[in-house]
């Protein structure tokens, strides 16, 4: 649908808050319940929707005082229909309710503020700010303000129903994963499972690779109709890669984005079962992927919103918000990216170091004919061999390391780092362990081949940015 909207996202109502007419915190923020925040926002914002108080107070932290500040803006609630119009706030309202039909594309209003339009990538600005959601549905609007492009109906209708139900067949058997976080095992709100090639691939995953730190006991040979469309995702996905340099990054490849053709060799299969289930904001890891990670998502029955945010250095953020400010953009403002049944989604090179990304929790969905409340999807990646754990270095526990990169620290920001990650393990306490890690432009590691060519040629002056590589 070639339209967008930036609303408050509407969210569960939370039961038995009754709103009073002023209310006195009795002690910090940090001691109240969600429950009284949001009684307190109430009050002070008594035209507001329940759910529009949750989405700032997440947003801003917890912080009563600073979502209230964000609230106070009226036009932050503006949502802009044909025409130009900013709706009323009875409009406002009927427009959330009814979704995203009365909306138009971003472009079509950046276009009014230019005799010649826009040209392809042109349009970096981002139009987030915090306590703020932005939707976005048009695949330019998607391209040109995150890093990601989308294809809707990307297979025959057919091929995707008859992928949709072997996967179903399936997901009765997918797990949740587990893993510590602060010394409490704690469980994938999703389930999940993991394919590969071949039966050879099967069992080298199993004695040779870790996830969170531990072996992974159940891996799978890729189903027939999974094998039979990841070259349909492999073409579309190159074709995509190229488009991105040639219309975004000035014809240059980033620094450290493999030159190969992306090859998906392994597939994450997610499934939500639910309006509930979901996944929060992450970056994917890169451990064998390398850096400038490039993914093929493909989405089954219903659909959901995948929402992303751009990260920023500590330092970067402003020391005084001003949400009243139209020309200050927040990096930190979420974008929703709606992602219907038969739709391929891509997370080009700039999206794992730069942005985060999730599938929020939903108030209600349409149940697909085939899925019902279910949505599955498909996440192709390439594993590269030269970052085969038996390559990597290992910590003191004996295990692999896991690679990072630096997001939040300016001095180190876009830096990659090999950890010790053991300590997500349930039955592991981990180490210390910490090593920067080096690649050549290219991704490539010091131990392959291709870093030790090219190491050996002399040195040539290039004229690409320093980002980039020709």
């Amino acid at each position: 649908m070639d339209a967008f909207v930036s609303r408050k996202r509407r969210r569960a109502a939370t039961p038995d808050v009754v709103p009073e007419a002023c209310i006195s915190p009795p002690h910090t923020d940090e001691d109240d319940s969600t429950d009284v925040k949001l009684a307190l926002l109430a009050s002070l914002h008594p035209d507001c929707p329940q759910e529009a108080l949750l989405d700032a107070l997440l947003s801003h932290e917890g912080s009563v005082e600073d979502a209230s500040r964000a609230l106070g803006d009226d036009d932050d609630d503006a949502v802009v229909i044909p025409g130009g119009a900013i709706a009323s706030p009875r409009k406002k309202e009927y427009l959330w309710k009814n979704g995203p039909g009365y909306q138009s594309s971003i472009s079509s209003f950046s276009k009014q503020a230019s005799d010649g339009g826009a040209s392809p990538g042109s349009m970096k600005r981002l139009m987030t700010r915090k306590g703020r959601t932005l939707h976005l549905y048009a695949p330019k609007d998607i391209e040109n303000h995150t890093p990601c492009s989308i294809i809707h109906n990307f297979l025959p209708s057919e091929t995707a129903d008859a992928l949709l139900l072997e996967l179903l067949g399936d997901a009765p058997t997918f797990y949740k994963g587990k893993f510590k976080l602060f010394d409490r095992v704690v469980e994938s709100p999703h389930t999940f499972a993991f394919y590969v090639d071949s039966w050879e691939d099967v069992e080298r995953q199993k004695r040779e690779y870790t996830y969170n730190g531990q072996e992974l006991k159940d891996v799978r040979r890729l189903l027939p109709e999974m094998r039979s469309v990841s070259k349909n995702v492999e073409d579309a996905v190159n074709l995509e890669i190229q488009r991105r340099i040639r219309d975004f990054q000035g014809g240059h490849r980033l620094r450290y984005q493999s030159p190969k053709e992306w090859k998906p060799n392994t597939a994450f299969v997610n499934c939500y079962d639910g309006a509930a289930q979901n996944v929060g904001y992450h970056a994917d890891e890169l451990t064998y992927l390398g850096p400038r990670a490039i993914i093929g998502s493909l989405s089954l029955g219903v659909s959901r919103e995948f929402r992303v945010r751009k990260t920023i250095a500590r330092e970067d953020k402003p020391l005084i918000s001003k949400p009243s400010s139209h020309l200050q953009d927040d990096p930190e403002g979420q974008i929703a990216i709606h992602l219907p049944h038969n739709s391929l989604l891509v997370m080009h090179a700039d999206m794992q170091e730069e942005w985060k990304h999730s599938i929020a929790p939903a108030q209600s969905i349409d149940p697909h004919p085939l899925a019902g409340n279910k949505r599955l999807n498909i996440t192709y990646r390439c594993y590269k061999d030269a970052l085969h754990p038996k390559f990597t270095p290992r910590c003191r526990c004996g295990i692999p390391t896991v690679l990072r990169c630096v997001q939040k620290r300016k001095e180190s920001r876009g830096r990659y780092m090999w950890m010790c990650h053991a300590h997500f393990a349930p039955d592991k306490e981990g180490c210390s362990f910490f090593q920067w890690a080096e690649f050549d432009d290219d991704g490539e590691p010091p131990w392959s081949a291709a870093y030790k060519q090219r190491a050996a040629k002399p040195a040539v002056g290039q004229s690409a940015p320093t980002d980039a590589v020709q």
